[in-house]
Parts: structure tokens; C-alpha cells; sequence
């Protein structure tokens, strides 16, 4: 087995702050981000849990936004931090691994260069937290496989963070099915016979009822947006298309480190660590056979492949220690060329015209028609836009009528600018039948007034008595499906909107 380095904390310091840095640098980018509007809203309505996600990210942003605010550069502070934590783990797994400072160097610098997670630590999301717990949980496992005998105390910090994951985001039980499938593929399945595993999974189970809970006591929403998000929502996709979405995702320079990982994991000189080669093969296989993945969806599990593929292509390397320095430093350049790709950069004109040089055209793993930009910086545009629409729409409105008046918004990205950038510009509160924003239910007092963003003419006059089309969004470089969207003010109540209120559900 090799012997564990000590983990440089000089280095592990160094790239996290690197990490920070770049994320930082780059904070406000093109601006909101839609999912950020939703998690904010979540954030003043705190709960056990939430439709599309656990509360864990919910309660972390609410303590956030208490003591700093909820402006853009605050929100994206945490996971900016998220990230760097994340680095110095990839760093400290290395180490344990058995590899010396230029193994730890070479990890690390993997990590700050990965697209996939630059993207990921851009915005608020559970995504961000849920890659720091992945990285943890190989920490753990890391010294749970360095001895035979490990001492209860590890199988009880393993079972603390797959809880705490799996309050944050369910897909940890992607991880906790890795890791089943490691015990059982390997000589460590005689840990099934000792009580560590068992306490792992009662602790993770313990931490993770508060949810399991909740949705019992709602109708198991949660199992209903899955299957609303996979029939509906995402886009297909075979087994050979996710394989190939992880180059692009990871970079091509990191799939050398990551991919020499998985090597070195399943070879002699990692073998004692073959069970995380074997966790990451799971969950790989159980999502790319799903046929709905996102590429992303496996992100987290390059935590410890990357920090494996550092420890095996130093070995390799052997006395041309310098060689490895190089090494981390053309990734960390191969990183900036890519960031574009990753982070809001460049100017949008000059991003469009780089993607186009790399052979990136806009693209979205759901159902949805693209324009100029791919999904995930198109919808970073356009919010304000769409709320000035909105407040074009109540000016119409009398005193009276803007007193018990409502906003009607078709998702939960519409409603959550509504809410979040509507301050101070006296519009009426915003409601949506798009998952939680369904469950915080329809107001309670009567309502003959609404403003709706988006829907049909003809539609709404079933349920109103009049129907004046106000204006349109204009959002220019957002989503399409949000642009050119009617605003519509609807007046002459025909049915109580709790009736209304029934029909306009929808989890995806």
C-alpha cells in the first residue's frame, strides 16, 4: 500500500485561493442566474423540505442572506466557497493516497480547471454543496480503506456526511449506491459483517427522515417531480452520448488525470483503493443507462479520480519530478482557455464568436428550444426586463384595484425575479403554479384582478370576464420560451381562484 504524504497545507491554501479567486473574479457575470431567484423565495419560507430539493442549501442561504444581505455578489459568495473547499479535499484525498506535493499540486490544479465545476460554483445551488460532500465522503472512505480494522468512529463520520448530503441533494444516494456496490465487488465485503456499515446507513437515514417525512406529509411530491422532470423535462440521452458529454465536461487535458485515476485505482499499486474505482463505475453506469442524465449529473464523482490520477502519473513520472509541475501548469492554462466555455468571462458578442471557434453550439439537456446562447448563460439574461413588463402592466391598474391585485407567472424563474427584483417598484406579489410556488398556495383573499406573464388570449377568457393583452416580455438573449410571452390583465373574476388554483400545478 502506499504510504500517505502529509498534505501540504501551503498547497492546499494556495489553489483553494486560486479557486476563490477565479470564482470571484468573475461573481456577478452576466447576472441572476433563474434557479438563484427560486432559492432566495425558498429562503423566506423555510420548511422541512421543497418540492425539487431537500432544505439543507435552504437553510444555509436563509442564515446567509440574514447576515450578509441578498445581493448578486453575496448570494454567489458561498458557493465560490463551496468550491474552494472542495479543491484543498481533491488536495488532502491526494496525500492519503500516497502522493507527495507534486501529486497534491497536480490534483488540485485539475480541479481549478475543471469546466464543469467552474460552472457549478458560479451560481447558488445545491449542486455546489452537493460536490463538497461527494469530495468528503471519499475523504472518509479514503482512510476507512487504509486499514483493515477501521475504527467505528470513520464508518460514523461517512454516515454524518451522507446525510447531511442527502439533505442537501437526493443524489447522494447515487453515492450511497457506489459505495453499497464497492463493499460488495471487493474484498472489503466482510465489513458487511461488522457493525460499521449499518451505523453508516442509520446515521445517513436518521439526518435524511426530516425529508422522507415531508413528503409523506405532501402527497410524495418530490417522486412526482422526478417523473414529471424525466418523462417531460429532460432530454434523452444514450449511453455513448453521456460517455462523450464527460470530455467536454471535465476538459480534455483533467480526462488524462481522471481517466489514468480510474486506472490506478483498479491496478496494483492502488488496489487496497479499488473500491473507489468501483463506486465511481456504478454510478456512472446507473446514470448513463438512466437515458435521461444530465452530463453533469457525475461531477461530483471526479472528486477522487482526479486526485487518484495525480498519484498514478507521478508515479509513472518517478525522478522527472519537474515534468509534473509542467504538468499542472499547462492544465491550469488549458483551464483558462476553457473558462469562457464555463464562466461568464467575455462580453456575450465576444463569447459567441469563442464558442463558435471551439465548435460549441448553443445547447440545453431539456426539451426546449435554444438561441444564441446555450441555456445556462441565457438564463442569466433577461430578468429585469421581464419585470419592467410586469410593471408596465400595473401602471394600468386603479388604487383600488392594485390593493388585492395578483402577478401570475408560469415558473418559478419569473415569479422568483418578480419577487427578488420587484422590490420598491410597488407591483403586486407574485404567485406560480411551478412546483413549491404551488404548494405556498393561491392568496388568501378574494382576487378580480390578475396580471399573468405569458399564456393564451383565449385561454384566460374562460376564467375571466376580460382579457387585455398589456404588453410583452422582451428579454433579449434569455431562454426563448420566455420571450415575446403576452402580459395580460385579467379582470371580472368567473370562478374563485382556489377552483383556478387545481388546475395550474405542474412539478418539472
Amino acid at each position: 500500500m502506499p504510504a500517505a504524504h502529509r498534505p501540504s497545507l501551503t498547497l492546499l491554501a494556495a489553489f483553494a485561493g486560486l479557486k476563490l479567486a477565479v470564482q470571484l473574479a468573475f461573481v456577478r457575470g452576466y447576472g441572476w442566474f433563474r434557479d438563484e431567484f427560486y432559492y432566495l423565495a425558498c429562503s423566506h419560507r423555510l420548511d422541512f423540505g421543497y418540492v425539487d430539493h431537500p432544505p439543507l442549501s435552504i437553510w444555509l442561504l436563509a442564515g446567509w442572506r440574514s447576515l450578509f444581505g441578498d445581493s448578486l455578489v453575496a448570494t454567489r459568495i458561498p458557493p465560490a466557497l463551496a468550491g474552494a473547499a472542495t479543491v484543498a479535499v481533491v488536495g488532502w484525498i491526494a496525500a492519503r493516497l500516497g502522493g507527495d506535493r507534486r501529486a497534491q499540486a497536480l490534483a488540485m490544479a485539475s480541479a481549478v480547471a475543471l469546466p464543469l465545476w467552474l460552472g457549478t460554483n458560479h451560481v447558488y445551488s445545491m449542486n455546489a454543496f452537493d460536490m463538497l460532500f461527494w469530495a468528503l465522503a471519499a475523504a472518509i472512505l479514503v482512510e476507512l480503506l487504509r486499514t483493515d480494522r477501521p475504527p467505528l468512529r470513520l464508518w460514523v463520520a461517512l454516515g454524518v456526511v451522507l446525510g447531511l448530503g442527502l439533505l442537501n441533494k437526493i443524489s447522494v444516494l447515487w453515492l450511497g449506491f457506489g459505495i453499497a456496490a464497492g463493499l460488495l465487488l471487493t474484498a472489503r465485503r466482510r465489513a458487511l459483517t461488522t457493525p460499521g456499515p449499518w451505523v453508516t446507513g442509520a446515521i445517513a437515514a436518521a439526518l435524511f427522515a426530516p425529508y422522507v417525512l415531508w413528503n409523506a406529509a405532501h402527497d410524495w411530491a418530490t417522486l412526482e417531480f422526478i417523473e414529471q422532470a424525466t418523462s417531460t423535462k429532460m432530454a434523452g440521452k444514450s449511453v455513448a452520448e453521456f460517455a462523450v458529454d464527460q470530455l467536454f465536461a471535465t476538459g480534455l487535458l483533467p480526462v488524462v488525470i481522471w481517466g489514468t485515476g480510474l486506472v490506478w485505482l483498479f491496478a496494483a499499486r492502488g488496489g487496497r483503493f479499488r473500491l473507489l474505482g468501483w463506486v465511481w463505475l456504478a454510478v456512472f453506469g446507473l446514470l448513463a443507462f438512466s437515458g435521461t442524465s444530465r452530463s453533469g449529473y457525475l461531477g461530483p464523482a471526479y472528486t477522487w479520480l482526479l486526485a487518484a490520477g495525480a498519484v498514478g502519473l507521478v508515479e509513472r513520472l518517478g525522478r522527472r519530478g519537474v515534468l509534473a509541475w509542467a504538468l499542472a501548469a499547462l492544465i491550469l492554462a488549458w483551464g483558462a482557455l476553457l473558462a469562457p466555455l464555463a464562466l461568464p468571462v467575455l462580453p456575450v458578442e465576444r463569447y459567441v464568436e469563442y464558442a463558435r471557434a471551439f465548435g460549441e453550439e448553443p445547447s440545453t439537456e431539456e426539451r426546449k428550444e435554444v438561441g444564441v446562447l446555450k441555456q445556462f448563460y441565457a438564463d442569466m439574461h433577461g430578468w429585469h426586463r421581464i419585470v419592467d413588463a410586469v410593471e408596465e402592466a400595473a401602471a394600468t391598474l386603479t388604487s383600488a384595484e392594485r390593493e388585492q391585485a395578483i402577478v401570475f407567472a408560469g415558473n418559478y424563474g419569473v415569479a422568483g425575479a418578480l419577487e427578488r427584483l420587484g422590490r420598491g417598484r410597488d407591483l403586486p406579489p407574485a404567485f406560480s403554479g411551478h412546483n413549491n410556488y404551488w404548494m405556498w398556495g393561491p392568496p388568501d383573499h378574494p382576487v378580480d384582478v390578475v396580471i399573468v406573464v405569458g399564456g393564451d388570449a383565449e385561454d384566460h377568457a374562460r376564467n375571466w370576464d376580460s382579457v387585455d393583452r398589456v404588453t410583452e416580455t422582451d428579454c433579449g438573449l434569455c431562454m426563448p420560451y420566455e420571450n415575446g410571452n403576452g402580459v395580460f390583465v385579467l379582470r371580472g373574476r368567473s370562478h374563485p381562484v382556489g377552483e383556478i388554483w387545481s388546475t395550474v400545478r405542474h412539478y418539472d
